[in-house]
């Protein structure tokens, strides 16, 4: 059994829904983010969605692109981001590990090769969030090679056939927004047709949903899960920890640890 599919079948036993980070690989440099994706997990994630930096990332807002910006300038790059997902997998051999990226750095190492190297460091799953579900198969042609899970976005204005497209095509989990628009804490309105979209996907057979987009407090962990979704995933308010004590590297594991046990006490069903 896979990873995300081992992680949701022990959730659902312990009566619990997922809580999931976003951060972005090499913020503020190698050496803290290591630190700060251990903390994170050590913590209570139950699983890690992790960013390349990009210098144009879509969908992101001026958190996450700040942190992409931090990351470069420290001299991050693709190899660098895959020698730190190495040291994530030998630390945590148990942990489902997703990447969310654009599809211009898969171009960039050529699509085989980067589904080849996602297999050998231990990636799970990958999202691109810039590929839409009608171009998709040369990349899922390859995720299939390599044994890992394509991830699709279902947006909140989808209709009944996107819907059961991304039902059909998404393998690990099904990422769920929760309103149109770029990442970020300052606008917390979730679409008022989730509970909707949940449903139909449901009524579809989608892989367990996770929502994201603008969740950044315990109750809105608790309140999405009771719409029927099966975990929350976390960008901008992971990332805006980061941001704030990018400086003090020890009161930034301390805030990120309070934070991600608040986050994961709100998961009980």
């Amino acid at each position: 059994m896979r990873r995300f599919d081992t992680l949701f079948s022990q959730l659902q036993q312990k009566q619990q829904g997922a809580f999931v980070p976003f951060v972005t690989l090499c913020d503020p440099n190698l050496a803290q983010s290591f630190e700060i994706i251990q903390t994170l997990v050590e913590n209570g994630a139950d699983a890690l969605e992790l960013g390349f930096p990009f210098s144009d990332p879509m969908l992101d807002g001026p958190v996450i692109q700040a942190a992409n910006q931090r990351a470069l300038a420290a001299g991050c790059s693709t190899d660098a981001s895959f020698q730190l997902l190495t040291q994530v997998r030998s630390t945590y051999p148990t942990l489902p590990i997703s990447l969310l990226l654009c599809a211009n750095l898969v171009y960039a190492q050529g699509i085989e090769r980067f589904y080849q190297r996602c297999s050998e460091v231990g990636v799970d799953a990958v999202l691109i969030a810039d590929l839409p579900l009608f171009a998709h198969r040369e990349f899922t042609v390859m995720a299939e090679k390599y044994s890992i899970q394509q991830v699709f976005i279902c947006p909140p204005n989808a209709c009944e056939d996107t819907i059961k497209r991304v039902a059909q095509q998404t393998q690990g989990y099904t990422y769920l927004v929760s309103r149109s628009g770029v990442t970020g804490v300052e606008n917390q309105q979730s679409a008022g047709n989730l509970k909707t979209l949940v449903e139909c996907l449901k009524a579809y057979q989608a892989p367990p949903i996770l929502q994201g987009f603008g969740i950044s407090q315990p109750q809105q962990v608790s309140d999405v899960l009771k719409m029927g979704v099966n975990g929350a995933i976390s960008g901008s308010a992971t990332v805006q920890i980061i941001e704030k004590y990018r400086h003090d590297p020890q009161a930034c594991l301390a805030e990120l640890a309070q934070f991600t046990q608040k986050m994961k006490q709100a998961t009980a069903l």
